[in-house]
């Protein structure tokens, strides 16, 4: 199977949904995907889990597909930012950058 990339994604979505008139409108969705995420954690389901979170990234695939960029691309820039940050852990598992 070949591996999917924002550009296959957009494509699909263009295919299946039709042009997304505004970038906003791919952002709510993903808003209603993150609560149906939340929920999945809040059953402690792994596959329904997996499923949700796959939901968000494909909405956010879409939304750089769609701007001419590779969400992996960003990721991996973001993550060589976030290395280079210090950061002040909450205690709970996150935190913010100093």
């Amino acid at each position: 199977m070949a591996r999917e990339t924002s550009q296959t994604i957009r494509r699909w979505g263009d295919e299946t949904f039709g042009n997304v008139l505004n970038l906003s409108t791919l952002v709510a969705r993903a808003r209603l995907e993150i609560e149906e995420l939340e929920q999945a954690v809040g059953e402690n389901n792994p596959d329904h889990i997996g499923e949700e979170a796959a939901d968000v990234a494909i909405l956010l695939h879409r939304l750089l597909g769609l701007i001419g960029k590779e969400l992996d691309e960003e990721v991996d820039a973001k993550m060589s930012v976030n290395r280079a940050r210090k950061w002040r852990p909450s205690g709970d598992g996150v935190g913010r950058h100093i």
